[in-house]
């Protein structure tokens, strides 16, 4: 269902919620533990809340101790881009959904193997689908 159309920003702001907007579009960040899917459990694909893009599965998940849904990797390197992030003095690896320039969140080297990294991700930023047919 992904393209590369990206909507309009008036779009955006009549479909995205307050702060899915402020995520995505802002590259805000919501408050640790407060997010949808930071202990989620289901089984699934997490989706880019802007353009449905299939960016996460469940079976990457970890808890990470952090407060934000966190993954070792994405189901492929081709669909998250990652940009040098130098705000708040810091200097980090910035997640975007590579078909619409979402802001996802941050990438840090501090992950489980086999990769190594932590993905970790804006609940405001993905939409959780379930794999199973029936819902």
């Amino acid at each position: 269902m992904a393209d590369s159309q990206v909507p309009t920003d008036s779009e955006l702001s009549e479909r995205l919620t307050a702060l899915q907007y402020e995520v995505t579009q802002n590259g805000g960040t919501e408050r640790a533990f407060s997010g949808a899917y930071w202990d989620a459990k289901d089984d699934g694909t997490y989706h880019c809340v802007v353009c449905d893009e299939a960016l996460f599965s469940s079976d990457a998940k970890y808890e990470s101790g952090s407060g934000w849904p966190s993954f070792w990797q994405a189901l492929d390197t081709e669909k998250v881009t990652l940009k040098e992030d130098r705000s708040h003095g810091m200097l980090r690896a910035e997640a975007v959904c590579a078909n619409c320039g979402a802001h996802l969140g941050h990438v840090f080297p501090d992950g489980p193997q086999p990769t190594g990294d932590r993905f970790c991700m804006n609940s405001a930023s993905l939409n959780l689908k379930s794999d199973d047919p029936e819902g």
